[in-house]
């Protein structure tokens, strides 16, 4: 290919790179460089072939049109300005920097001292300046192709918010060691659309997997160091980009085959009724505090990406416990974050996202805003407005917990929910009635304002982030010692019980009332109020050895342990998810009333002791902790559904109503569906199990 003389002036819009009329456009932002040169390369990445200037700026867009250039076309930005750590300005043109709308990355990133802007070892640290070269070295954006072929989103199923059952997922995890799927596709994009995962994901009653994050990232300097990877993936540094490493092995090295194989498995999904929401990381980069290299965005504008303290502009302010944090509120930065959430959307089809650390984009100069301006550019735009929005409501600044908080038509994962479940059912957590009741129905005192509803809880009783179930059950404290940190990572005093043994038991009486407690929450999670998400193998009996923390744990610890699988849990999990969906009520899209507070299309619930009275204030304080609720539909004068709840050690004596009853589910076991309870019977509900009755 003969490169042009001369780059001519371009188009403001759209950043990155563009391919049209014979050529490519060239747009990047900085306010503060005073130029920007265009650096190009062979196609491996090596040699750099021609260097030009870009136009401008114009409104804060250096722009070029280089004619005669196509997809294909390799290159990398320098940016040219002050180095003045002091006035929190980084620019170093012997730093070759990703371009932030790379939608295509290639090459092989490994940490080296000369991928810093400053001297490593210097006496004056990062307020000294590093002028070797790091091209050979930097991860370069190759010009795309543009996307052909319908949109998976043409085919995207939209479930309505009580009906969704959401499944937290790692793409490479699911299927490393998933015996139905063919050893070449394990690990990958194409595995979690293979027939075999997509009929277990429909077994479980699953409407819309969770996935952890997918976008292209690096792995961590500490872990470089220890032979480890950042195996669940939240340090992106490509917003634009699948990352490669969850692609199948042939297509790792092509960026295009990459995206391919990522719209591929959309489709499928799409195709078997299921959405797929991603987990993102709009709130911090891999270039980490003022001590982190110089990749991408520090060298285009510093100030203008990050967040700085305002005492001293040479140090980021670190509100994600990752180093730095993105200055979300700065609009140029608000546009980067929608234009690639539309991207992921319109061109890659997916239906949703699940905002890692979301109080970081809703922060303004006097800490979180729930009617931040991003926040509002979010909810009106019109591709956006049709996709799923999940915070995570905390992030790690002093004021970080923001549970409820959240505008609109946002779901936030519930917190409380999980640890009043564990608490009550594992009897470690000093929760009684009351606490279990409002995270049961949703949360009421956290949610219920602002025309939110019910659906605004997502309820959870593991994820990614800590134990899995099984290890709630198995292990009394943590095990991160293969993370290589002296087991000082992860969270400390996560609840959890052994119940005599720390981890795996032959004991059959320990071994029962792990099972016994394992299912109780998992009934306790499917026939709740709100949003029930699943932790991808909970239904299994997975277990990561007690590690609470195993984000760098790519291998048996981290993948789930499929030829260990418990078929009976899955059976029973499948079991649940069918009676919440048969039942309206399990899944009641609006507030329940208590009884005389009714209003036109409320259901009711009513909270009873296990004597059968209504619950009043002394029993809600009581230190006994079984009881049992009658749900009404809206209109009705008798209930249609029963559940009774007994955490205790010991089989529990009930006596309902006058009603009679015929039992759908004893979580236990000991019970036999279909067992009929007549009106005034008295019953017993087992130790450590709930019962759902349906109304004769």
């Amino acid at each position: 290919m003969k490169l042009p003389a001369q780059i001519d002036e371009g188009r403001h819009e759209p950043l990155g790179a563009e391919p049209r009329d014979g050529g490519v456009n060239f747009a990047v932002v900085s306010e503060h460089a005073s130029r920007i040169e265009l650096c190009l390369f062979d196609t491996d990445g090596q040699r750099e072939l021609r260097r030009y200037e870009l136009h401008g700026p114009h409104d804060g867009v250096f722009h070029g049109f280089l004619p005669g250039v196509g997809p294909g076309l390799v290159y990398g930005l320098r940016a040219h300005g002050p180095y003045e750590p002091e006035h929190g300005h980084r620019f170093n043109p012997h730093k070759l920097l990703l371009d932030p709308y790379a939608r295509e990355i290639v090459g092989h990133f490994r940490w080296a001292a000369e991928q810093h802007g400053y001297e490593l070892g210097h006496p004056d640290g990062p307020r000294s300046f590093d002028a070797r070269d790091n091209a050979t070295q930097a991860l370069k954006a190759r010009v795309a192709e543009p996307l052909t072929g319908p949109s998976p989103r043409l085919n995207a199923p939209r479930h309505a918010p009580q009906e969704l059952l959401l499944y937290e997922v790692h793409v490479k995890g699911f299927s490393m060691q998933h015996p139905g799927i063919p050893d070449e596709l394990r690990g990958s994009y194409a595995a979690l659309s293979h027939p075999a995962a997509i009929a277990h994901f429909k077994k479980l009653g699953v409407t819309t997997l969770s996935l952890l994050p997918v976008q292209y990232c690096v792995d961590e300097p500490h872990l470089h160091g220890k032979g480890l990877r950042n195996y669940w993936g939240y340090n992106t540094l490509g917003f634009f980009a699948p990352d490669p490493r969850l692609a199948r092995l042939e297509n790792r090295r092509d960026p295009a085959a990459v995206t391919a194989e990522f719209r591929a498995m959309v489709q499928a999904l799409h195709e078997a009724g299921l959405e797929v929401v991603l987990d993102v990381v709009y709130n911090h980069t891999p270039e980490g505090n003022e001590f982190g290299p110089t990749l991408s965005f520090r060298g285009l504008d510093h100030r203008l990406w990050y967040r700085l303290a305002h005492d001293d502009r040479s140090r980021c302010e670190n509100l994600t416990g990752c180093g730095n944090t993105l200055n979300v509120q700065h609009p140029r930065v608000a546009q980067f974050v929608l234009d690639s959430l539309r991207y992921w959307v319109q061109e890659l089809g997916v239906d949703g996202f699940r905002f890692d650390l979301a109080p970081v984009l809703g922060r303004g100069p006097h800490g979180f805003e729930p009617q931040a301006a991003f926040f509002a550019a979010l909810r009106q735009d019109p591709l956006l407005a049709g996709v799923h929005l999940i915070a995570e409501p905390w992030d790690a600044a002093y004021d970080g917990y923001q549970l409820g908080r959240f505008p609109g038509r946002f779901l936030e994962w519930n917190d409380k929910f999980r640890d009043a479940v564990r608490g009550y059912w594992l009897g470690t957590g000093k929760v009684g009635r009351g606490e279990f009741a409002r995270r049961f129905t949703a949360s009421s005192d956290v949610f219920h304002h602002g025309q939110r509803r019910p659906v605004a809880s997502v309820n959870f009783v593991a994820v990614h982030d800590g134990y899995m179930l099984n290890d709630v059950v198995s292990y009394g404290h943590k095990h991160n010692q293969l993370n290589g940190e002296d087991n000082r990572d992860g969270r400390d005093g996560e609840l959890s019980a052994n119940f005599g043994v720390e981890g795996p038991s032959e004991d059959a009486a320990i071994r029962a009332t792990r099972e016994r407690v394992r299912r109780a929450m998992l009934a306790t999670l499917l026939l709740a109020q709100g949003t029930p998400m699943l932790n991808a193998g909970d239904e299994i009996a997975n277990s990561q050895q007690g590690n609470n923390n195993a984000y760098c744990q790519d291998n048996t610890v981290g993948w789930l342990d499929w030829p260990q699988a418990d078929a009976s849990l899955t059976d029973f999990v499948a079991a649940l998810s069918r009676l919440r969906r048969s039942e309206p009520l399990l899944h009641h899209a609006r507030w329940f009333a208590g009884p005389g507070h009714e209003k036109p299309g409320d259901a009711c619930i009513c909270w009873f002791s296990p004597a059968g009275h209504e619950m009043q204030v002394h029993d809600w304080h009581a230190s006994q902790l079984a009881f049992a609720c009658l749900l009404r539909e809206a209109g009705a004068s008798q209930a249609r559904l029963a559940l009774a709840f007994n955490p205790e050690a010991e089989p529990q004596g009930f006596h309902l109503t006058t009603q009679a009853f015929e039992l759908l589910l004893d979580s236990s076991g000991e019970l036999p569906a279909g067992t009929r309870i007549a009106a005034g019977q008295a019953f017993q509900v087992p130790a450590r199990s709930l019962l759902l009755l349906h109304a004769l």
